[in-house]
């Protein structure tokens, strides 16, 4: 009887007999740890803890987000009306990442939601979940983010088919009655390979395009067609994700402001009032929960009305309500820092720079030509010529959206 008769596996000259077996189907996440064997590319520092060999190139991977700083100053709109939507439908429970296509999402938005405030204190957002080939809002446009991370949190799960009309349609009802100087948006994360809709979903794309709404989609799965062409006509992004953390990366692109499209970026004249912060040991009725309340809250200077939290819009008179800080946050995105530009080994190694050997910003030593000691990229500002590290680079842009170096030229 023969090796393949008995239902043994052959073996070969070295004796690996599994050779078959290992030769298995492996998932996405599988090949990415076999084949990348992230693991041996790790050293250990000085104090012990470990360092990725190629820290330069991480560093230069991670700025690439800064190079659109550096064109020419284009308009942007402050005021944004934004609803994303999740696609919660049986394919969100793929597990080709991880934990699940739905996990991740949740990951992005709750990280996407806290960053969309951060840099848009003036701008509100909702969220809208697809389950069932039914759209539904789970919370309406609002500004603020921890009300949005809690309705998200409750509804984790996900069962039968997605459908983008149906989400596009209820996501243009309610952003139709945005006034005119609001920049109207639509962000997808969608799981799923197909959609399952009513009716003709180009009428849908249409109408989304003459109202001037801007949808974008970020996949989870293999490009479609009709998602592709919702964002060229409506001119959005349409991007696939192949991991977490560009999932992430991809989410996260879209929380700085989009250029303002020309045919509604108009300038307008927004009223809008600056309350003041109630006493702590005050009794008030609030607009927004409709009942009554201890302490804190603010006024609204018009109709008197008292309000919990900030931005938001009077439910009474319907005057936007702002602070002074919210204000002066939201004109970073049209008199951006520029970009830092890396300075090139061979002009370290000139000499030219041996005086400035320590960050401006936090005063660490920086990377020089020739040494291994400290690892990474060493960047200067176009304007004032001073020389920053990768972090205050990234607390600079992300952050602060001051050069230090720049402020105190400033007489």
């Amino acid at each position: 009887m023969g090796p393949e008769e008995d239902g043994t596996i052959p073996m070969d000259e070295d004796g690996d007999g599994d050779a078959e077996e290992q030769g298995r189907d492996m998932e996405a996440w599988e090949k990415a740890y076999a084949e990348d064997r992230s693991w041996e590319a790790l050293t250990e520092d000085a104090s012990g803890l470990l360092l990725a060999v190629d820290v330069t190139q991480q560093q230069r991977q991670h700025r690439r987000r800064f190079a659109a700083s550096k064109g020419p100053r284009i308009q942007r709109g402050i005021i944004r009306y934004v609803f994303v939507i999740c696609d919660f439908s049986r394919a969100a429970a793929e597990a080709d990442f991880k934990p699940s296509r739905m996990g991740a999402v949740a990951n992005c938005v709750e990280a996407f939601v806290r960053e969309f405030f951060d840099q848009n204190p003036l701008s509100h957002l909702g969220l809208i979940t697809i389950r069932n080939g039914v759209a539904r809002r789970l919370t309406d446009l609002s500004g603020s983010p921890e009300a949005h991370i809690r309705a998200l949190r409750a509804n984790l799960e996900c069962s039968g088919d997605a459908s983008i009309q149906n989400a596009i349609d209820l996501a243009r009802g309610y952003l139709s009655s945005i006034p005119s100087y609001g920049h109207r948006e639509v962000v997808i994360l969608y799981s799923a390979l197909s959609t399952c809709d009513p009716g003709d979903i180009m009428d849908s794309v249409s109408e989304c395009k003459k109202a001037n709404i801007r949808c974008s989609v970020v996949g989870l799965s293999a490009e479609i067609y009709i998602c592709k062409t919702l964002c060229d006509k409506t001119g959005g992004v349409y991007s696939v994700a192949i991991s977490e953390s560009h999932l992430k990366e991809l989410v996260l692109e879209h929380a700085p402001p989009p250029p303002a499209v020309a045919e509604s970026a108009v300038a307008s004249l927004v009223r809008m009032g600056f309350p003041q912060r109630g006493a702590e040991g005050t009794v008030a009725l609030c607009a927004c929960h409709r009942e009554v309340k201890l302490g804190g809250g603010y006024t609204c200077p018009r109709c008197k009305a008292r309000v919990c939290e900030l931005p938001t819009e009077c439910h009474i008179c319907g005057l936007t309500l702002v602070s002074s800080p919210h204000l002066a946050r939201s004109y970073h995105h049209l008199f951006p820092v520029p970009g830092f530009e890396e300075v090139s080994v061979q002009l370290q190694s000139q000499g030219k720079y041996d005086v400035l050997r320590l960050c401006y910003g936090c005063q660490q030593e920086l990377p020089t030509a020739g040494s291994k000691a400290i690892a990474g990229v060493r960047l200067e500002c176009p304007r004032c010529k001073q020389h920053f590290c990768f972090d205050c680079d990234v607390y600079i842009h992300e952050s602060l959206h001051n050069c230090p170096g720049c402020e105190s030229l400033v007489k």
